[in-house]
């Protein structure tokens, strides 16, 4: 089994612009600075390339204006090359001072930062700062960075704060380059009258940059019926269905399991349910030499949601296997970058997916936020006192038939349980996932057409962070964001537990880090103000960059427990309230509106 990368959608992948700014002034002033500046900005552009990839796993590009800019001329120069290169955030470097509005990034789309070296012989932090007030000024918010530490006017380093920084706005920023122009791709409609799934055009539209397309269920109907599929694929990864699926217990009550021969259609039919789902997301040449030149287009779809329940699930076999496999990392084609699948069509769920695959090259997890259980309630009915990070109690998040199957923590670094980027996952890792999944029978009680759910209990000890989209009537979009630990449970305890559910799908016992504020103040609290019946888990404590991504967007942060060092969002933020960063997030947010409108 090898890494599959590819390039799957269209449009380009978006580079990093470097913009080195001067003191304009010549006869000494700006030819005494040349070097240096075009230095710090090829030294910034290294670190970047060095430590970042992109979603897929691609290798981040840096492009670096022709000349120094010294005033509106160079700036225009700058841009020209920008825009015929593809440059989708940019970062502004200097070690002095500069005309500030004549040599700014203009652009309205683009993520923005300054980076302002901190050095007694010349002003950057003077430039920093008035650039930084033209931003706000003309309504172009924009990141600063600004060193804690004077560094030697001849140092070539970056310091450690200021990588920090650096990093966090170019994840976010590409991040929400990437979005812009593709698709969600709703494959049904809403289920079960299930709030996120009533997919909002404008959201998408207005926040994101991207489109919403929509297709009945009944395409899938219509592709089982003509073929419209790969039949060699599709044999293939039937096979390897087979060699590396292992079935578990049915838990159906015998009057209501399925025949020995239903079950191994419902296994022809999930197959094919996959490779449809994805053919409709991104498309497949293969089908061109088919016959099927519009299908082989697909709806470049960066994400998608299949509603299922219930007119589909009440009739046909469920999309379990087909949500858990394209949301892994791995399939029958080897390791490869996750197709993002919410289920039940959550689109507000799904965004958070893509949020956090996007600033992570990881699976996601995609659960239910199913139940809070207390010291109290686990003593009584297991007789089990909760310890360590588990001792205020935690949360059961279950998802009601798949997720990705990264989320077994069966992928490891320096001996501990974690979820990597795509790339990094090797292929013992993707055998022990897979071996530390059952598939079962779905429960006829929910799934009246059959199927399988995958079953898997998520190792201990994890960081993860759990978020969550919400939509309010007259304030727009809004993100939760709750750091913690995944747990483990002694396996009598879990048994009782996960019992008491449902044994056919995957459970991840979860506790959030608390403050003892707020919706923090214990985990119930983390519960009793969560928005939706969903949240998105991500492999790591992310959460100061989905902050970063979300004042990209213009998206408030209503609630999280991010140490408020960590934080970074444009300067202008704290001109709306610097004692009151929540309330200046929904004050900023509003008053710079949509990223596009």
């Amino acid at each position: 089994m090898a890494m599959v990368a590819r390039q799957r959608l269209i449009g380009e992948r978006p580079k990093i612009g470097i913009r080195p700014t001067i003191d304009g002034r010549r006869r000494g002033v700006r030819e005494s600075l040349e070097a240096q500046t075009m230095r710090q900005a090829e030294t910034l552009a290294a670190f970047l390339t060095g430590n970042l990839h992109h979603s897929d796993g691609a290798a981040v590009e840096c492009v670096i204006a022709d000349a120094c800019i010294g005033g509106v001329a160079e700036a225009a120069a700058c841009e020209a090359k920008f825009a015929a290169s593809g440059v989708g955030l940019s970062i502004t470097a200097t070690p002095c001072w500069c005309y500030g509005s004549e040599t700014m990034d203009m652009q309205p789309l683009r993520p923005k930062a300054i980076w302002g070296f901190n050095g007694a012989e010349r002003p950057g932090a003077v430039y920093l700062a008035a650039v930084l007030a033209a931003h706000n000024q003309k309504g172009l918010p924009a990141f600063g960075i600004y060193g804690r530490d004077v560094q030697d006017a001849g140092d070539v380093s970056i310091p450690d704060d200021v990588q920090e920084k650096l990093l966090r706005f170019a994840r976010a920023g590409l991040a929400a380059a990437t979005l812009r122009g593709k698709s969600y791709l709703s494959m049904g409609g809403t289920s079960m009258g299930i709030a996120g799934s009533i997919v909002q055009p404008w959201l998408f539209e207005r926040y994101l940059g991207m489109r919403v397309e929509a297709v009945d269920m009944t395409e899938f109907t219509r592709r089982f019926e003509e073929a419209i599929y790969d039949a060699g694929e599709f044999a293939e990864a039937l096979a390897w269905v087979k060699d590396a699926c292992q079935e578990g217990e049915d838990f159906n009550p015998p009057e209501r399991r399925r025949t020995r021969a239903q079950k191994d259609r419902d296994w022809e039919f999930s197959v094919k349910m996959a490779l449809i789902a994805r053919d409709l997301m991104v498309g497949n040449p293969r089908l061109a030499s088919l016959g099927y030149e519009e299908e082989a287009l697909g709806h470049n779809a960066i994400l998608a949601g299949f509603q299922g329940q219930r007119q589909w699930t009440d009739h046909y076999p469920n999309g379990d296997f087909m949500e858990a496999i394209l949301n892994s990392s791995f399939d029958w084609t080897g390791i490869r970058q996750p197709y993002l699948v919410a289920t039940e069509n959550d689109a507000l769920n799904g965004i958070c997916m893509l949020f956090g695959h996007l600033l992570t090259g990881a699976a996601q997890i995609f659960a239910d936020v199913r139940t809070y259980w207390s010291p109290e309630a686990v003593k009584r009915v297991t007789g089990y006192t909760l310890q360590g990070a588990a001792s205020g109690g935690f949360l059961h998040l279950i998802n009601s038939g798949p997720a990705a199957l990264d989320g077994t923590g069966q992928q490891s670094r320096d001996g501990q349980p974690v979820i990597k980027p795509f790339w990094e996952v090797t292929e013992a890792e993707a055998a022990r996932c897979l071996a530390a999944t059952t598939w079962h029978a779905g429960i006829t009680e929910y799934f009246r057409g059959g199927g399988w759910s995958s079953h898997f209990v998520t190792r201990g000890s994890m960081p993860v962070t759990m978020s969550r989209l919400n939509l309010v009537q007259g304030q727009g979009p809004v993100l939760q964001i709750a750091e913690g630990t995944i747990i483990e449970l002694p396996q009598e305890v879990h048994d009782i537990l996960d019992l008491r559910t449902n044994p056919t799908w995957p459970t991840t016992w979860f506790a959030p880090r608390l403050t003892g504020q707020g919706p923090f103040r214990d985990v119930y609290a983390v519960m009793n103000h969560w928005g939706a019946n969903h949240g998105a888990i991500s492999y790591g404590h992310i959460g100061a960059d989905l902050i970063a991504l979300a004042s990209m967007l213009r998206i408030p942060v209503y609630m999280h427990n991010v140490p408020e060092e960590a934080i970074f969002r444009p300067s202008a933020w704290t001109l709306f309230g610097a004692h009151d960063p929540v309330g200046a997030d929904f004050r900023a947010c509003s008053n710079f509106g949509p990223l596009y409108g």
